[in-house]
């Protein structure tokens, strides 16, 4: 059975790239738009972060970004990003239904 995996589309993307954080110090991150798609796919399919698909990368990483991106207030204009201000942030899942 093939795995169905969430993907960022280009214009999803293009809207939310503008918003993610830059020039900040420590370690080096990694392929943001990967982990984001990992992200949005982990909390579509309300799994366990420990049971993030691997071609998201350690789920480890999922779940610190998502974590330390919410503390920090970025994921609420993410998701407004989006869904195009849609209030609900669920609406950013019904919205957009593109697996492959």
């Amino acid at each position: 059975m093939r795995k169905q995996l969430y993907w960022l589309s280009d214009e999803e993307w293009r809207r939310i790239e503008p918003l993610l954080p830059r020039g900040r110090r420590g370690a080096h991150r990694v392929d943001d738009r990967r982990v984001i798609s990992g992200i949005v796919h982990m909390l579509r399919s309300g799994g366990r972060w420990r049971d993030c698909p691997p071609e998201y990368g350690p789920y480890t990483t999922i779940y610190n970004r998502f974590n330390r991106w919410s503390r920090q207030g970025i994921w609420l204009d993410i998701f407004k990003a989006l869904t195009g201000g849609a209030t609900s942030v669920g609406a950013a899942f019904r919205e957009s239904d593109r697996w492959c």
